[in-house]
């Protein structure tokens, strides 16, 4: 094993020794050792369907997931075009009721893009109604292929 490993450990095993002790010392006296503040959960990741829209036959998902303080989105698809770039967005509003781009997405290819958005999810989330829109093509993109709504 390597000698920094070796050391690294030793080192969390006495920090770890040192903090436990401090604890059941302060509890013998009838005090409380000092709080550690631990932020609530957060949403972590979350899966949109993506459902065929104008007869296309395309559908899948989208995975939205926090990173870091930034927003992943996955999208996977099936029955759309070969080989052709489909513009994809995330738009104000709903599917049923499509809105300006606010953050625009990796065009998928053969179905599938990552795209790494620099906007904390939560931060995204609290901008809903939102719903992500997939294009026929840059020369078509005013036909939708599919849509889906992002909820909570």
């Amino acid at each position: 094993m390597d000698k920094k490993m070796v050391m690294f450990g030793t080192l969390v095993l006495i920090a770890i020794a040192i903090g436990g002790y401090g604890a059941s010392q302060a509890f013998r006296r009838g005090t409380t050792a000092p709080e550690i503040s631990v932020p609530a959960p957060q949403a972590q990741a979350m899966v949109v369907v993506l459902d065929s829209q104008n007869g296309s036959g395309q559908m899948g998902t989208a995975t939205l997931t926090a990173t870091n303080g930034k927003t992943q989105v996955v999208l996977k698809l099936t029955g759309g075009p070969e080989g052709v770039v489909q513009p994809a967005h995330i738009h104000t509003g709903t599917c049923a009721s499509i809105g300006q781009v606010v953050y625009p997405l990796t065009f998928p290819v053969d179905g599938e893009s990552t795209t790494i958005l620099d906007v904390p999810m939560t931060k995204l989330l609290g901008g809903l109604p939102l719903a992500i829109n997939v294009h026929k093509s840059p020369q078509e993109a005013g036909i939708y292929y599919a849509c889906g709504d992002i909820a909570r």
